[in-house]
């Protein structure tokens, strides 16, 4: 009953917007339903008054009128239609953008409670059911009714004694309609959840197939998408099945109707008591009856499926995001570039222990923070606070003296360039993806960052590589690389190639703050080393944040931060900390005695 409610909710907010055509469609539909009520009355005294007494002159006037009437159908049926569509796919699309507008603030901990595969089926299937049976209800619903109710009156009009027929054979479609929208309702419900699971594993399988083919894994992985895919058909099954008896089921009433009405009928034809035109007329109003009733049923049959839509949808459209835009906001003022830890604890929900406990730290311009630790001691979710993509739950942030819950999104972004530990470029070109942050970035510009970020040469490569033309002057070599194509998700090139892209991404941005999560990792030693020296120019007016995994990538920062289960254990120098940390030394030692990380050029 909820969900009910939900889809009804959710379509009159989303029908404001579509008043004027909503009126349009509520007339041309009544005269078309009106004109279409009319036409068998005009066909019955065509055959009484007509064709009974020979009178050819009544035959042409009352035609002519039947022509009239039924061209006026065709148009105001043609027009309520268009109408329709014209609001259905408006909905649809308002829809779609509202989900999406949703999910873009959502959370990573947002994110993580539905999921991605569920989200991507909300924002597309769902509002894609929801649409199609709009446009089904805004066709039948005027129309429907008016039949119906229009319907019994012309029946009862041209002959009373047969109108039981009427109250017999409705109500019978009725109950059968209702009868298998019941068993529909359920099936739907699991249906969707099919329809995610599928969506998950086939994006989880195209996302990773690398692993897969490297592993040898193609079968078990085609073990597993066929039985998603056979769970999804035998819930398909068994609604086609459902579909499959309605109509039979729905033509034979029709039919047994209409041989009711023509034997019972034909008797009082035959007894004096009814003319033939009128037994005529009577017949298609109880056909007209019964086919508004079939419409109805049919949009019925697609309901179950919408509302269990709607209130997917519903969920997304009324959830609110852990991590919100303050009501009121605060403007630190001056880009000073300062990133203060204060007391901060971080637990997600429903664990045991707390990943960050008490981490206290100050970042200011013209330094260098480095965090280092063991693998799941917190680091990524420490610099996850700082552009407030996760919210701690106790303690402050604070960026140039401002606490993030109370700066608008805009603000944080102004001051703060992260490079996740999971480098991620966009379907375009190298341009488009630098100026993800800074759209009105200029080519030299770009270049200068690709240059700091040891990307440019690789990037003009690009230029030659792929059969590009070029006039070969190096401003024509230049430009062409910036518009060399990059594949949704960067998978055209290699990871350290992905890490040095994003890299320079966050430095045409030019913040204050720049946040660097692991994002050396696929890089030699030496491109990192050259990374890390061209940098430092272009930071000494910036804070700098790093979280690497490398003793070498942190050495020279000012202050190292080294995390253990969530909390900072030491912190100093490279060398201060060789002295009075034990656990520094331990990492330190293990880099020694390992062997180089390598990266790729």
């Amino acid at each position: 009953m909820l969900e009910d409610v939900q889809l009804l909710r959710l379509l009159r907010a989303y029908s404001r917007p579509y008043l004027g055509l909503l009126t349009a469609v509520l007339i041309l539909q009544g005269i078309s339903a009106l004109a279409t009520l009319y036409l068998p009355n005009l066909n019955g005294r065509i055959i009484d008054k007509g064709v009974s007494t020979g009178d050819i002159g009544y035959i042409w006037s009352t035609g002519g009128v039947m022509l009239a009437v039924a061209f006026v159908q065709v148009i105001a049926a043609v027009g309520a239609t268009w109408c329709a569509a014209r609001v259905a796919m408006g909905i649809g699309r308002d829809i779609r953008r509202d989900v999406y507008r949703s999910v873009d603030r959502f959370s990573a901990r947002d994110m993580g409670e539905f999921g991605v595969p569920t989200l991507i089926t909300r924002g597309t299937n769902d509002v894609q059911q929801v649409q199609q049976v709009t446009s089904m209800a805004l066709s039948f619903m005027v129309t429907m009714p008016i039949m119906c109710i229009g319907g019994i009156v012309m029946a009862l009009r041209e002959d009373a004694a047969l109108s039981w027929l009427v109250w017999v054979s409705v109500p019978v479609l009725l109950a059968v309609v209702a009868l298998l929208i019941a068993q529909l309702v359920p099936l739907f419900k699991v249906m969707q959840d099919k329809v995610d699971r599928i969506n998950g594993v086939l994006r989880e399988q195209i996302t990773g197939i690398r692993v897969v083919r490297a592993f040898v894994r193609e079968k078990h992985e085609t073990d597993r998408f066929r039985d998603a895919n056979l769970d999804i058909g035998r819930v398909s099954e068994k609604v086609g099945q459902v579909f499959v008896l309605m109509f039979p089921v729905i033509m034979i009433l029709l039919h047994v109707a209409t041989a009711a009405v023509l034997w019972f009928g034909g008797h009082r034809v035959g007894d004096g008591n009814m003319e033939v035109g009128s037994l005529t007329a009577f017949m298609q109003y109880l056909l007209q009856i019964l086919m508004a009733v079939m419409m109805g049923a049919f949009m019925a049959m697609m309901l179950p499926r919408a509302i269990v839509c709607a209130g997917r949808i519903s969920k997304v459209l009324g959830h609110e995001p852990t991590v919100a835009e303050p009501a009121t906001a605060q403007d630190p003022g001056e880009l000073r570039g300062e990133l203060e830890f204060r007391n901060v604890s971080f637990t997600y929900p429903g664990a045991d222990k707390p990943v960050l406990s008490h981490v206290s730290f100050t970042v200011r311009p013209g330094q260098t923070t480095a965090v280092i630790g063991a693998t799941g001691s917190g680091k990524t979710t420490l610099v996850n606070l700082v552009p407030r993509l996760l919210e701690p739950t106790a303690g402050q942030v604070l960026l140039d003296g401002a606490p993030v819950d109370r700066m608008s999104r805009a603000a944080i972004v102004e001051r703060v360039g992260l490079v996740p530990q999971k480098a991620f470029l966009f379907s375009g070109t190298v341009a488009s993806n630098l100026r993800f942050g800074a759209p009105d970035a200029t080519d030299d510009e770009l270049w200068d960052a690709l240059r700091i970020a040891q990307a440019a040469r690789f990037v003009a490569e690009r230029s030659t590589g792929e059969g590009e033309d070029a006039d070969g002057t190096e401003d024509a070599v230049a430009a062409t690389g910036l518009a060399s194509s990059i594949s949704q998700g960067g998978t055209d090139v290699s990871g350290g190639q992905r890490q040095r892209l994003c890299i320079a991404r966050a430095l045409v941005a030019s913040p204050k703050i720049y946040v660097f999560d692991d994002s050396f990792s696929a890089l030699d030693v030496r491109t990192d080393a050259a990374l890390r020296e061209a940098l430092a120019p272009r930071t000494t007016d910036a804070a700098v944040v790093t979280v690497a995994q490398r003793v070498s990538t942190v050495r020279e920062a000012d202050q190292i931060l080294v995390l253990e289960a969530g909390r900072i254990v030491a912190r100093g120098t490279h060398e201060e900390l060789l002295e009075s940390s034990g656990t520094y030394r331990e990492i330190v030692e293990s880099q020694l005695t390992g062997a180089v990380n390598g990266g790729d050029e």
